[in-house]
């Protein structure tokens, strides 16, 4: 006679977006002063070079602007976007998330920075998108269609065309762009320049005030 199975004693196997959401949930703040660490050993160990920082900023801009552009639009759980920045890439908000920190790692010319960024972003975000894909899917009849005209990350070079009766309408509110607190990533943006040009001054004239 077959017994009953346990619900507590047999829980459900995880599959690997949940094991993995786990993982980067306990990484994600190691990883954070890891990053952070690297980054101040680096500022200290070269000064930065002034042409580097310039071009840094066409990374740093376009990726400020893109986040802010898409934060005008999203509605978190109540609507599939489709419009604005969502007509050309599905993750907006992470595309630009990876400009901001491709132009600080070149306005650092360090390659352990950059690869820590990279490795970060693929350890952080895949699990992430994957997740929060499946909720898409699961809670918009219309996300598997929007998902055959706009990739997943690199942009489409034309806004992709909404059908009949697409959910999404509607322009840039900066009501929501507010809501969101996406000002928070310019602040960020403009304290880590600051770092940039006067951070490095300010520890070799500590460390020469106790010589």
């Amino acid at each position: 006679m077959t017994q009953p199975t346990n619900p507590q004693t047999n829980p459900p196997q995880e599959d690997w977006i949940a094991r993995w959401q786990r993982l980067a949930r306990r990484i994600r703040v190691p990883l954070g002063f890891l990053t952070a660490g690297l980054y101040l050993f680096e500022l200290g160990r070269r000064a930065p070079v002034p042409a580097a920082v310039a071009w840094s900023l066409a990374l740093v801009v376009p990726g400020l602007w893109l986040r802010g552009y898409a934060a005008g639009y999203v509605k978190k759980n109540r609507e599939l976007t489709v419009t604005g920045p969502y007509a050309y890439t599905r993750n907006p908000l992470y595309l630009g998330s990876m400009l901001i920190a491709a132009g600080f790692a070149l306005a650092l010319l360090s390659w352990p920075v950059a690869l820590v960024l990279a490795g970060g972003f693929g350890v952080i975000y895949v699990p992430v998108i994957a997740s929060e894909e499946r909720f898409l899917r699961a809670t918009f009849p219309g996300f598997d269609a929007y998902c055959r005209r706009v990739p997943r990350l690199i942009p489409r070079l034309t806004p992709a065309s909404q059908p009949g009766g697409q959910s999404g309408t509607g322009g840039f509110s900066l009501s929501l762009y507010l809501k969101h607190r996406e000002y928070n990533a310019g602040i960020g943006a403009a304290l880590l320049y600051l770092s940039l040009l006067f951070l490095r001054p300010a520890f070799s004239a500590l460390v020469h005030g106790l010589r």
